[in-house]
């Protein structure tokens, strides 16, 4: 997939204020400071769509991104530590799940991993919550750049490993650097593969 054009349309924090749901939508979330804006950013060859920050908890509502005038790209907060109170957290608990579990046109959600780090509980738990809803999601691991092939490479089989005591199927992967643009044809040949899928389900 080319992306020719690449736009900011809104940012809502009621799922039933955004945009009407007639094109495919693709959620990108992750704990805080994972480098989720540097990877929209790469995905769409825009250096600024996406506001980059070192603190985390930038993102607080659903941003609405469109891509080719054909599909939405959607930015949602963090979930996990941010130097906010808890009643605002607990405010965009509930804004990311009422997305997530009743966005109609929702095809597949983004989870975003340091690779970096092991597993974390707050992660495995989070994709438990989609498996659970019913939700499809896929995992890109970010900041390949910070850490050796190899390294990286032990890192994902030891994610791999950790998922197969908990699921009988292992969600589809993707390895990703932001810095060295790595990763991105392989996330937008997915993306493009669902909406060549979600055309053909049009009348």
């Amino acid at each position: 997939m080319k992306v020719q054009d690449a736009r900011y349309v809104m940012s809502n924090s009621d799922y039933l204020k955004c945009p009407s749901p007639e094109l495919p939508e693709y959620a990108f979330i992750g704990r805080s400071n994972v480098g989720k804006s540097s990877l929209i950013n790469m995905l769409t060859g825009k250096k600024a769509l996406a506001k980059t920050s070192q603190q985390p908890g930038k993102t607080q509502l659903i941003n609405h991104f469109i891509i080719n005038d054909a599909w939405y790209l959607v930015d949602l907060p963090g979930y996990g530590y941010a130097k906010v109170s808890k009643s605002e957290r607990d405010k965009w608990e509930k804004m990311i799940n009422d997305y997530l579990y009743n966005r109609t046109n929702l095809i597949c959600t983004f989870v975003l991993i340091d690779v970096r780090h092991s597993a974390m509980a707050v992660d495995l738990e989070f994709m438990s919550q989609l498996g659970e809803a019913g939700i499809p999601f896929h995992i890109i691991f970010t900041k390949a750049d910070k850490l050796k092939p190899g390294q990286v490479a032990n890192q994902v089989e030891a994610y791999k490993a950790k998922l197969a005591e908990l699921w009988e199927e292992i969600p589809p992967m993707f390895v990703t650097s932001a810095e060295k643009n790595e990763g991105r044809d392989a996330v937008l040949k997915a993306i493009q593969t669902y909406n060549d899928a979600f055309q053909n389900t049009q009348p």
